[in-house]
């Protein structure tokens, strides 16, 4: 018996010493600063929300205002914001690069921005409808004059004078006309007559003729007059 009560005695658990006791009072302290944390964060979006929906509320009663610029935000608060805007029937963008720059822009569903106004606020670019426009008919006239062209089809270019008159200094008015009714065949081309190239013996012939040719040179006698 006294051996049973010993062996249930030393499995027990012994009671937990100074430092168990420390550590589980500091892990009891942190939980309860990170709920703290927690809840004031909560806090903090709620009054942030609330003042998001003031601004947007004086943005829509303002009837001069067609759009509203925001100060750079985190992306909570981005998001809040974006939630805000949608629920009160607005449009919303987010422009910048960098995260911490990032900012938020609200407009009218009236006023909605076009696409050239979009590209204009993400490149950074202050947006001038003035500018715009002009742009836009500038564009606009362009494109009119190409498809006029094309109706018209390839322009013809025409020389603003003639080169006789240019240079009749150097070479006449008439001088060009002239040389070329005076122009003619040349009767030689190297050192064969013109006339040679037109005969039209076989090629048979031709040797028997100049053997006959030199035969007559070596006998000493006249040769015949050619045909």
């Amino acid at each position: 018996m006294a051996d049973l009560l010993g062996s249930i005695l030393s499995s027990m658990e012994k009671p937990p010493s100074l430092s168990d006791q420390e550590t589980r009072r500091r892990a009891r302290e942190q939980a309860a600063r990170l709920k703290k944390l927690q809840e004031q964060e909560k806090q903090q979006k709620v009054e942030f929300r609330k003042r998001m929906e003031k601004e947007v509320s004086d943005f829509i009663q303002d009837s001069e205002q067609i759009k509203k610029k925001f100060q750079p935000m985190n992306k909570i608060e981005r998001s809040i914001l974006h939630d805000v805007v949608e629920v009160a029937g607005l449009t919303s963008f987010s422009f910048g690069e960098d995260d911490e720059c990032r900012y938020v822009m609200i407009f009218k569903k009236e006023f909605a921005p076009s696409d050239e106004e979009l590209d204009s606020y993400r490149r950074g670019e202050e947006w001038d409808p003035q500018k715009a426009e002009e742009k836009r008919k500038l564009k606009e006239l362009a494109q009119r004059q190409e498809e006029e062209a094309a109706q018209q089809g390839p322009v013809v270019v025409s020389p603003t004078s003639d080169y006789k008159d240019k240079y009749s200094h150097l070479i006449g008015k008439g001088a060009a006309k002239d040389a070329a009714h005076m122009l003619q065949a040349n009767k030689t081309y190297g050192c064969v007559p013109v006339a040679n190239k037109r005969d039209t013996r076989s090629i048979e012939e031709a040797m028997n003729e100049i053997r006959a040719k030199k035969r007559l040179r070596q006998s000493g006698e006249e040769l015949p007059p050619t045909s």
